[in-house]
């Protein structure tokens, strides 16, 4: 697979030739320089000495020097797909949010000078899933309907169960780990501030969408009322609190894939 994978990339990579969403390039913009080395599906270090973590998406990770961390399948194709497609090309850094991270990379999406949106390609290649941040969503929805483009064909990590998207039955295996779950709302709770959106008979074991006090302002005028038998898409790191849950922090982390019956 990793030979297929590579030989899509490099065909591709070689073909294209325009611009993907205007918005990209509306953005704020800082000079970059040539890929000198890729770090990983999602990292890169710039010919300008910056290293540059490509926000907004998460590539399948590597252990890169992790004491005890074992590589995500599909973490080699990844890489190999990204050194593919900046070979020979020259970017631009384009800015959504915060600049710096803090490991000190640079927090950008990147532009070639033909117009090639790295961060789109590696979601429609299927090599990467949507990952944001609060302070960095610019660009969520185009990359949201890119991701979902390359699942519903079955590209890259989509065809792996590694990947797969988690039913809230199936979450509580994955404690710890960043999913995709899809489900119906059963019943939404405002406690004391915060909002917890469960999906299963007893909120004590099953999973769960939190939604903190701190974070509600972001979601505008949620009412947990409306949102009771939803069908959503959620992502983010499962931890456990009462069985599995997923702890929303920003919008972007949630799709509305069907709205409640009333």
């Amino acid at each position: 697979m990793r030979l297929t994978v590579i030989a899509a990339a490099l065909c591709i990579a070689t073909s294209l030739t325009s611009a993907q969403p205007a918005e990209v390039t509306d953005l704020p913009a800082a000079p970059g320089g040539r890929v000198v080395e890729v770090i990983d599906g999602d990292t890169v270090i710039l010919s300008n000495g910056d290293e540059v973590r490509m926000v907004g998406i998460q590539a399948p990770k590597l252990p890169l020097d992790r004491a005890g961390f074992r590589a995500w399948p599909l973490a080699d194709e990844a890489k190999a797909t990204l050194e593919a497609l900046v070979r020979d090309r020259s970017f631009t850094q384009h800015f959504g949010g915060a600049h710096i991270d803090r490991h000190g990379r640079v927090l950008a999406h990147l532009v070639s000078e033909s117009g090639i949106w790295l961060q789109g390609e590696m979601l429609r290649l299927g090599m990467a899933r949507v990952y944001t941040f609060p302070d960095n969503i610019a660009l969520a929805q185009e990359m949201l309907a890119l991701e979902d483009e390359a699942r519903r064909n079955r590209f890259g990590i989509w065809s792996h169960p590694f990947y797969a998207i988690r039913s809230p039955d199936d979450s509580a295996r994955d404690i710890g780990t960043f999913q995709i779950v899809e489900g119906v709302i059963r019943e939404a709770a405002d406690v004391r501030g915060d909002i917890y959106l469960n999906f299963g008979a007893n909120w004590r074991d099953d999973f769960t969408v939190a939604i903190r006090r701190e974070n509600r302002n972001r979601f505008g005028d949620l009412s947990p009322a409306d949102r009771q038998g939803a069908q959503i898409r959620v992502r983010g790191w499962l931890k456990p609190r009462n069985g599995p849950m997923i702890e929303a922090t920003h919008p972007e982390q949630i799709e509305l894939l069907k709205g409640p019956s009333r």
